[in-house]
């Protein structure tokens, strides 16, 4: 299994991050059959898979604000206010994203993206580990 470490930086607000682009590299240079496996190793965000652009990114946004309001109600509680918010969103919008790969294609949707959910303002800074496992030759084991 090849891996590989993404070093993102989202910023200081709530943030929607398109790695679609590095995903798209990494899987080119095994040129093969496999899973593209994308996971974010923090308490606080997640991977989405999602049309980008268009509103959608805003919509995303906007929709996890109602679904879960950065305010006190929550009982995780330290950081700026509503931050127990951001350790509910992995429920939500899973720190992880498993895509089949064909000869060294990302098999997405024309308008699918891959990309890392951010509303932890607190944390700026994140990693992604990108990993890639290659299908059996003979395609059994799958």
């Amino acid at each position: 299994m090849r891996t590989k470490l993404l070093d993102l930086h989202t910023g200081g607000s709530e943030s929607i991050t398109d790695i679609t682009r590095q995903c798209a590299d990494f899987a080119a240079e095994a040129g093969a059959d496999g899973l593209l496996h994308v996971f974010v190793p923090h308490a606080t965000a997640g991977v989405a898979i999602i049309e980008l652009g268009a509103g959608s990114d805003d919509d995303l946004l906007a929709a996890l604000a109602d679904l879960l309001p950065a305010d006190n109600r929550w009982r995780h509680r330290h950081g700026s206010p509503g931050h127990g918010r951001s350790h509910v969103l992995p429920a939500l919008i899973p720190p992880y994203a498993t895509i089949p790969v064909f000869s060294g294609e990302p098999a997405l949707g024309t308008w699918q993206s891959i990309a890392i959910v951010d509303v932890n303002v607190d944390n700026p800074d994140r990693q992604v580990r990108l990993s890639f496992l290659t299908s059996p030759a003979d395609g059994a084991g799958w």
